[in-house]
């Protein structure tokens, strides 16, 4: 018998316990219903067999919320918005991940991360440049972009600094990998308007710049630009919000976020890159020996527990789901594995469909919980047949110097109480 039947077979007995013990539960519940009525009713709260007080009345008018908005009692799901960092030099929010489902984050959630301030730009004065070594300079209006043949992709956004190597780490998911999101991106393939420029031999680089008061400078390899780059205008079937770049920016799959560059004003074709501040004094990796990694574009492998997790609690023994994201830079998730005794012994987790390239992947594993003390975690390997690495091990190669591009395996310690906190803390 293959692993993997065997694997599927521990799964499909653990989901009939949990069925099982589920139906269990309902019966209990009904019995304590029908014995507890009359006094729930006396209460006059609004459980069962009450008649609930929303449905005494007609709800609010459509009118009132012309833009929908989330539940009243939703309202702590929020961005992680930092408090040291001041948010006109270098502001940050991050996205709630344990308090999200799926793999797309709503456009109100997802992350931000600004170097000078979000800039209030009117779309019909708003234009593309795209010069330098191409034969045909060009300038666009938005109306000009939107007339090109469109595509949508799922893809992800992640900061390189996600998150940092030293402590304090953080004590829930948003604290620690917050600065990553996922979207359905809509927009025009960056070659598509490269090739109505024309491109000349010998370019080798393209450098974007933004329209914000940073001038946000990056340059992008010509192999990416002429393979999935895109030049996106929507986030999730609605216009780029501000705070993503609105009118226009310039999604990366894969690459670290600062690339994607917002509020997009220009594109150099040119045979050397920029070496712009974003790409020397920041946004590079100094090593042990003391040289520094550039151009380290790629996100690697990667994944997280969002339930339970940092700032949750169990309230019950019994089964649970473990459940978390996984991502790579380098295409598509292969599999995730999941530990419940520190790294000792590990599980595989079933995949959520779709399984997309450089898009978030949610995982599930059935669990039982005992009470007793737990450590867990996951572990991501992608397509390439990358495994994602502990923190021990990455340290051990890139040392702590380095500020970017922490991909460890992140471990989430159980106590008998239930609660759950920071592994690595």
């Amino acid at each position: 018998m293959s692993e993997h039947t065997t694997d599927k077979r521990v799964r499909e007995a653990s989901r009939r316990r949990f069925l099982q013990a589920g139906a269990a539960l309902a019966g209990g519940s009904a019995i304590a219903g029908v014995a507890g009525s009359t006094a729930l009713a006396e209460q006059g709260n609004n459980l069962p067999p009450s008649v609930p007080e929303w449905m005494k009345t007609p709800g609010d008018p459509m009118g009132s919320q012309p833009y929908g908005a989330p539940s009243v009692h939703e309202k702590g799901v929020i961005k992680n918005i930092s408090k040291t960092l001041p948010q006109y030099i270098s502001a940050s929010g991050r996205t709630p991940l344990q308090e999200l489902d799926g793999i797309i984050t709503p456009n109100g959630l997802f992350y931000e991360r600004h170097h000078g301030g979000v800039p209030t730009i009117d779309p019909a004065e708003h234009r593309l440049m795209l010069h330098g070594m191409v034969d045909r300079p060009l300038v666009f209006t938005m109306e000009d972009i939107r007339r090109f043949p469109s595509q949508s992709r799922i893809h992800f956004l992640e900061c390189s600094g996600n998150p940092v190597y030293t402590k304090p780490y953080g004590k829930t998911a948003s604290d620690l990998v917050g600065l990553l999101s996922c979207a359905e991106w809509t927009g025009v393939p960056l070659k598509t308007v490269l090739d109505e420029a024309g491109v000349q031999a010998g370019a080798k680089w393209i450098v974007a710049e933004g329209a914000d008061a940073a001038a946000l400078t990056r340059s992008i390899p010509i192999e990416k630009c002429l393979d999935d780059a895109m030049l996106v205008y929507s986030q999730n079937g609605e216009r780029l919000r501000p705070q993503q770049g609105y009118p226009l920016r310039l999604l990366l799959p894969g690459f670290e976020g600062n690339m994607n560059v917002k509020w997009l004003r220009r594109l150099k074709v040119v045979a050397e890159p920029a070496y712009s501040r974003e790409e020397t004094s920041k946004y590079t990796d100094p090593m042990p020996d003391g040289t520094s990694r550039e151009f380290t574009f790629y996100m690697e492998a990667k994944s997280i527990i969002t339930r339970p997790s940092g700032g949750q609690k169990l309230t019950t023994h019994g089964f649970h789901e473990i459940t978390g994201i996984a991502w790579s830079g380098h295409g598509k998730i292969k599999s995730v594995e999941v530990s419940l005794d520190e790294g000792k012994s590990w599980q595989q987790a079933e995949l959520q469909e779709p399984v997309l390239t450089r898009a978030l992947t949610r995982f599930r594993l059935p669990w039982h919980w005992d009470g007793t003390p737990a450590v867990i975690q996951s572990r991501a390997i992608d397509e390439t047949g990358y495994i994602q690495p502990t923190l021990a091990e990455l340290v051990a190669v890139r040392g702590l110097n380095s500020f970017y591009h922490n991909n460890a395996i992140w471990p989430w310690r159980i106590d008998a109480n239930g609660e759950v906190t920071n592994g690595q803390a």
